[in-house]
């Protein structure tokens, strides 16, 4: 019973927030790699039909991060800071989603160990945010060049 109220409290739910962050911003990450990879197909006039886009796009939606970033560095000329970046948050998200809690489950008994993990998930998420935007940014430009309409979402 104890231990069920301690996860309840008010420090163990924002670890638990700062989680939910960490994934959202690394799906965020994920989605705009998406969206770069199908901007430069559309540059590189390599999607023949609206149907064939459609396809092309709900497969990269399903991909990995892994694999979208795999695939993009064929493609877009990141710079090896950038590069680095993406496979390090690559890495850091498959440790926050698949072995996180199973690794540090004894710290988020203890305030100094949640708000150790805070700081964690405040960072990773803080990285990936950046690099979401800055992908963004590409994403933008592309889609200026492209002169697709400029008052669309990317």
């Amino acid at each position: 019973m104890k231990q069920s109220r301690l996860l309840d409290s008010d420090h163990s739910k924002e670890l638990f927030a700062y989680f939910g962050l960490a994934v959202y911003y690394s799906q965020a990450l994920e989605q705009q790699l998406a969206n770069l990879l199908m901007l430069i197909k559309l540059s590189q006039g390599n999607v023949p039909s609206e149907e064939d886009f459609t396809q092309l796009y709900q497969r990269k939606l399903s991909s990995s991060l892994g694999q979208l970033v795999h695939e993009i560095q064929h493609y877009f000329p990141f710079s090896e800071e950038e590069t680095l970046q993406l496979k390090e948050v690559w890495k850091q998200r498959n440790y926050i989603v698949h072995d996180y809690f199973k690794e540090r489950i004894h710290e988020t008994f203890s305030p100094a160990g949640r708000s150790r993990m805070i700081r964690e998930l405040t960072a990773f998420k803080d990285q990936a945010q950046a690099l979401e935007q800055k992908l963004q940014g590409y994403s933008r430009e592309m889609y200026v060049k492209l002169g697709l309409d400029s008052e669309k979402s990317v």
